[in-house]
This record gives structure tokens, C-alpha cells and sequence, in this order.
């Protein structure tokens, strides 16, 4: 492939039925500008950087293109948002443009975010602003530093237009975003409800032929695809929930069926561990806090397998048993999961009472002493290493109880080279700070200066190690610094 040769080149998507998107390219921007470029993606991808640098590619990817009528699509979808169903909600302020061929030879999908109004933008204007593309960028490439499967920002490209938002006009941005695939829980409603058991069982081959290729022989490949995604959302939640990773906004359209996590909105990484944590100025009720992870992930599930029913039998009776069977794979998995995480997490190995409850009480211990979830750790494996206690100790609102928890960990903790190894790889010493987020977006909005957001893209590739110039992004924030709510930037 030339290295001036557009990389997009396959559509995917048109093999679905046709009520499952509209053709149509993204709006025209008045003077597009590539923001930031994600070289080590495209290295990732084995792709050059010339042509998402040159001004066609900049044109490209900001909605100016010539873009095939049959290429670009807006995907149809349905959804539970906070519990209510939508029958039709969609794509409505995003293009996917295609795929593109890595150098392993798998495909990836590349949508654009923010490129204007399509058939299902329910009044909205179809357009991102700079901040949101700036935190969605940001974030991602936190989760991808920390090894947690997700979709990624390839570039962030500025439209030369305003926007408006709480009543005052600000810079307009586009995300380009990649991900193995964009067929989420919502998709499957929307089929179901819009195409019935045919619509769904297309949808169904789709995922398997792309993504499940190891159902493909099985006998009951339905039933088996439902496990292997349950399998995937157990992975992905436990892995968030061991960073103090709160998504924000589970609702089943921005639930990715491939394990990866999408849609990076009002979602935040604690400073203080609290169970019950909410930042999104949307969640009233605490719906999607970080304790209710789990078992949101299986009630989007279960709205998954009600779709599916059709596929498994046509008893109905027989079909909801499968499906209640399956689920319980999400269920021990996700436990499993978690707890192997935390006792990793702690360098703890021993399968004894002592030590299980030692673990269970971990958390609820953070929540009282009030102690950053993200410092803890960090100072737990260091401490494990070979460091002082102190630093560790004085994060202890009550630094007797503190010496008494040390010494009682001390006792438990496995000394091996493959534990503490482990526990260095469980434990990062630096997420995206949400006061740090929240500046970059202010500096990049206000000032048009972005020294701090590519000073964070970079520090985050590497979370597990910090280098002496970036110890101040460990900092937690001042009380005055403190983000007590997210927003989705729509």
C-alpha cells in the first residue's frame, strides 16, 4: 500500500440488512485541521502516517471528502437508556466510513464522531465539541495503556465551526474512532423489534463470522455466541472496576457485543474509593455507580438474550432456559474474575479464611479511611518491593489502624517474583485524573493550547512506570480541584 493511498476501503456493514443503516456521508466542515494524530496506533496498525497528515486525508477524515454514496453509513439501533426503552435512537452524530486492513491482516472499524446530523440525531445538531473529542481521546488511550479491551481515537480534528452548548458557542471537533466492531446490545434490539427472528439471526452470522469464529462448528452456535459474549463482558467489567473505572452510562446502545468499551462520556476513574461513586450528571439514582457495574452488565445481557430467543428454540420455555444457563457463565465468571483481581491486586495467594476475609474487607476499608483507590495500590506495591511503610501508612485517615492493617497484610501477602510481578501489573501508579482531564479540555477549548492533553496522551501509554517529570500527574486533586460530575459533551 502506498503510503499516500487511503487505507479505508471496505464497508462491512452493507451485508446487514438494509434497515440496519443509512447510507450517507458526513457533512462538509468549513476549515477542517488535524488536532492530533495517534502515531503509535497507526504503528500498531503497521499503516504510515502520510496520508492521515496530507490534506486529502485531513479532508477525509473531517467529513470534506469524495466519499462513495454506498461507503460511509449511520448505523440504526435501539437501547435501554437508565431503564426506558427507545425503539429508535442510532448513530446520530456519527459516519462510519469503513475498515481498515491492520498488518496483521484483521479489520478495523473507522467512524467518524461529530461529523453532523443523520436520520437519527433526534433533534441534536450531529456535531462534537472539542472537549469531548479531547476527553474521549484521552481516556481511551488511558484503557488501552492499562491493557483493557477498548475502542480507540486514531485522530481528533478540529472543524473550523462553532458550536453550541449551555448557551455559549465553543470550538467543534470530530473523533476518529476505531474498534473491532460497533454492533452493540442495541443493534440486536433493533432488530428484533424492526426485523424479527431473520433480522436477528443475520445480525447473530454477522458477529460470528467476524468475531466469533470459534462458534462457527458448534452445533448450538446460537446458545454458544451468548457465552462467549458473556465471557468477554465479565472480562471487560471486572477489568474496570479494578482500576476504579466508572463507565458512566451502560446503556445497552453503548454496550459493545466484541468486549470492547465504547462511548467514553460521563465516565471517570476514582480519586477516593467509594462504592457507590457516580459522576455522571445524568445518573440521578446511582444506576450505573461503580458497584452497580456488574450487575448492569448482566441485566444488559439478559435484554441481549431476549433477543436471541427465537434462535435457541421454538419452545419458548425451553429457549428462556438457554438463555437463563448461559447468563450464568456472566455470573461465576465476573466473581471469579473480580476476586482473583483483587487478591492480585493485594499480592495475596493463600486460599485460607484468614485471608479471605482479609480481602473482603480491603474495600470497605479504603471507603472509611477515605484513601485514593489509585495511591493505595500503588503504594502497596512498592511497599511489597522493598520501600518504607510510611507513605503508605499516612494515607490512613487513622494511621493506628493503618500500622495494624499493614501488619496484618504483611502476614498474608505472598513474597514469590511471579506475585509481586503480578501485583506491579494489577496495580497502575497513574490513570487519567479527572482534574487533569477536565484542564486539558479547558486549555484546549479556551486557549487552543494542548501541551497538557499530549503530555497525558503520553504519559498514559505507560501506566504501570512514571517518570520523574510526570510524578505530579499522580497528584490528587486539591479539594477545589475535585470533579464531582461528567458530561457527555451532546
Amino acid at each position: 500500500m502506498a503510503s499516500f493511498e487511503n487505507p479505508i476501503k471496505h464497508q462491512v456493514y452493507l451485508s446487514l440488512p438494509e434497515d440496519m443503516y443509512t447510507s450517507l456521508a458526513p457533512r462538509r466542515v468549513e476549515s477542517p485541521s488535524l488536532l492530533a494524530l495517534n502515531k503509535a496506533l497507526l504503528d500498531e496498525y503497521g499503516l504510515a502516517s502520510n496520508w492521515f497528515e496530507d490534506a486529502k486525508g485531513i479532508h477525509f477524515l473531517a467529513g470534506n471528502g469524495d466519499y462513495d454514496d454506498e461507503s460511509p453509513v449511520a448505523m440504526a439501533y435501539a437501547g435501554h437508556q437508565f431503564g426506558h426503552y427507545s425503539p429508535l435512537l442510532g448513530d446520530g452524530r456519527a459516519h462510519m466510513l469503513g475498515q481498515l486492513q491492520k498488518v496483521d491482516g484483521a479489520y478495523v472499524d473507522v467512524q467518524l464522531k461529530g461529523s453532523g446530523r443523520t436520520p437519527y440525531s433526534r433533534g441534536g445538531d450531529g456535531r462534537a465539541t472539542v472537549g469531548a473529542v479531547v476527553r474521549e481521546y484521552l481516556i481511551s488511550e488511558a484503557m488501552a495503556g492499562l491493557g483493557i479491551p477498548t475502542t480507540r481515537t486514531l485522530a481528533i480534528m478540529g472543524t473550523g465551526e462553532s458550536v453550541m452548548r449551555d448557551y455559549q458557542m465553543v470550538p467543534g471537533g470530530i473523533q476518529v474512532r476505531t474498534g473491532a466492531s460497533h454492533i452493540r446490545v442495541g443493534s440486536f434490539q433493533y432488530a428484533y423489534a424492526k426485523l424479527g427472528k431473520d433480522g436477528v439471526q443475520a445480525l447473530a452470522d454477522h458477529l460470528i463470522e467476524h468475531h466469533f469464529a470459534e462458534v462457527t462448528d458448534q452445533e448450538d452456535k446460537y446458545p454458544a455466541l451468548l457465552e462467549a459474549i458473556a465471557e468477554r463482558q465479565a472480562q471487560l467489567i471486572s477489568q474496570w472496576m479494578l482500576v476504579g473505572f466508572i463507565h458512566g452510562v451502560m446503556n445497552t446502545d453503548n454496550m459493545s457485543l466484541v468486549g470492547e468499551t465504547i462511548d467514553f462520556g460521563p465516565c471517570a476513574f476514582m480519586d477516593e474509593f467509594k462504592a457507590k461513586k457516580v459522576f455522571s450528571s445524568i445518573d440521578r439514582d446511582g444506576r450505573y455507580a461503580w458497584d452497580q457495574q456488574a450487575n448492569i452488565g448482566y441485566w444488559n445481557l439478559s435484554r441481549f438474550a431476549e433477543t436471541l430467543l427465537p434462535l435457541f428454540s421454538d419452545d419458548t420455555d425451553e429457549a428462556v432456559k438457554i438463555a437463563e444457563y448461559k447468563l450464568q457463565t456472566y455470573i461465576v465468571n465476573f466473581q471469579e474474575l473480580f476476586q482473583k483481581g483483587l487478591m492480585t491486586k493485594l499480592a495475596i495467594t493463600a486460599n485460607s479464611k484468614e485471608a479471605d476475609a482479609f480481602v473482603n474487607q480491603a474495600l470497605p476499608t479504603l471507603e472509611s479511611e477515605r484513601i485514593d483507590f489509585t495511591l493505595f495500590f500503588d503504594a502497596l506495591t512498592r511497599v511489597a518491593n522493598g520501600e518504607e511503610e510510611s507513605e503508605l501508612i499516612s494515607l490512613f485517615d487513622n494511621q493506628e489502624k493503618g500500622q495494624v492493617w499493614v501488619s496484618e497484610w504483611t502476614s498474608l501477602k505472598d513474597d514469590s517474583e511471579a506475585a509481586l510481578k503480578a501485583m506491579r501489573e494489577a496495580n497502575p501508579a497513574l490513570i487519567a485524573r479527572n482534574h487533569q482531564v477536565e484542564k486539558a479540555i479547558e486549555d484546549a477549548m479556551e486557549r487552543s493550547d494542548f501541551a497538557l492533553f499530549h503530555r497525558l496522551a503520553e504519559a498514559l501509554k505507560t501506566p504501570y512506570t512514571v517518570s520523574e517529570e510526570n510524578r505530579d500527574l499522580q497528584t490528587p486533586p486539591a479539594p477545589e480541584e475535585c470533579v464531582l460530575r461528567t458530561f457527555c459533551g451532546t
